[in-house]
């Protein structure tokens, strides 16, 4: 089996890194490489899964102590350490357990603990993401039960204190060996580790405290986001349980296309189809901005594919007032049904013409003739 990527590696953080650089470097992994962002994606997905073993590791102080003593040793029972399950504890458990004592873990088992972070994907116009909005979500999510308070407890009742570990949520038992007596511990079956059992479970809720509800949350979309930008909404999670803090809400835009506009960056681009006419002798022509409608001046002699530039039309810019500009493409329509009338002034005009003024024509011209002098290509 390959061997494990060094826990700080996998987050991208040094030894020294606080827990708040830990759970920044997570979150932000987290979201790249989730399951629901890279459906179908199986490197992604272990990617996940390591970033969230590296995390359940360093960001809990006790099995950090472990890992950086004895790196991942600390939590393989085959790694050369007698061959002994160390459990939630690691190796202090072992140590504790031969030199006659130990510590409670009833404060961490059955302590507060941070609700889950959710994901949810939301689409929204393009006019929507250029001048902002206001919208709102369904959100289906697990919510303190509102009969128990999130105690799980019937009203009127308390959790217990668990009689069969007498609430420290482990059983300690003694097993001896050739080396003396070794004291061994497991979690408490009768209580899961929590260290309290409920005797009367609330009604609502089955014990668990919590129940799944849906619900509506307003979010403001800022003027200027981008696709695949994510909004965080801070608490609006599933809730903690033991009286943690609720988890967030991470909302992804998604970008619906727009039958004229396109957008680089900042800047919008736009297609303008105009006539031979309109290109030739120039023309004032209504085009469409993001803020209506507006009169533009097409110079004489536009040739089609040709760009104009309009300042300060295209989008805001997320953290100022400033915006981008507005791109025009002009493209010469040629038509395609002429009156026996439109023809023969054509003809007229092709007559009248000849080749003056055709400076790109002629230089096409003779580059071919150059190209192909004495009847072979010289390239």
């Amino acid at each position: 089996m390959a061997e494990k990527r060094d826990y700080y590696e996998v987050l991208g953080v040094d030894r020294n890194a606080t827990e708040a650089d830990i759970k920044k470097a997570y979150r932000r992994l987290a979201k790249q490489y989730h399951p629901d962002v890279n459906p179908g994606d199986k490197e992604a997905e272990a990617k996940f899964k390591e970033i969230n073993e590296a995390y359940s590791v360093l960001s809990d102080s006790e099995k950090r102590a472990n890992y950086d003593r004895f790196g991942h040793a600390a939590f393989d029972g085959n790694a050369g350490f007698g061959g002994f399950d160390f459990g939630f504890g690691g190796l202090d458990d072992l140590f504790e357990s031969f030199m006659g004592f130990g510590r409670s873990r009833t404060s961490r088992r059955a302590g507060p603990q941070r609700g889950n972070d959710l994901q949810y994907a939301m689409e929204i116009s393009f006019m929507e993401a250029a001048f902002g909005t206001t919208k709102e979500l369904n959100v289906t999510r697990l919510q303190t039960c509102s009969v128990c308070g999130g105690s799980g407890a019937k009203p009127g009742t308390q959790p217990e204190t668990c009689k069969h570990c007498h609430g420290t949520g482990q059983i300690r038992y003694s097993q001896s060996t050739p080396f003396g007596q070794f004291v061994n511990v497991r979690t408490c079956d009768m209580c899961s580790g929590e260290g309290k059992v409920i005797t009367h479970p609330c009604e609502k809720c089955n014990g668990k405290g919590r129940v799944t509800k849906s619900s509506r949350i307003s979010i403001n979309i800022p003027a200027g986001i981008n696709e695949g930008q994510t909004i965080p909404l801070r608490g609006e999670g599933e809730p903690g349980l033991r009286g943690g803090p609720p988890g967030d809400l991470f909302v992804t835009i998604h970008i619906k296309p727009h039958p004229i506009f396109k957008r680089e960056g900042y800047d919008v681009v736009c297609d303008v189809p105009i006539s031979f006419a309109q290109a030739a002798l120039g023309a004032d022509i209504e085009i469409p901005t993001i803020d209506g409608k507006m009169t533009y001046t097409i110079p004489e002699g536009t040739q089609t594919g040709t760009v104009f530039k309009i300042r300060g039309k295209g989008i805001k810019h997320l953290r100022s007032n400033a915006r981008g500009d507005q791109y025009i493409r002009v493209n010469v329509e040629v038509p395609v049904r002429l009156s026996q009338k439109q023809k023969e002034l054509l003809r007229q005009f092709a007559e009248i013409s000849g080749d003056e003024g055709l400076e790109q024509k002629k230089g096409f011209f003779n580059k071919m003739r150059d190209l192909f002098k004495d009847g072979t290509n010289k390239e």
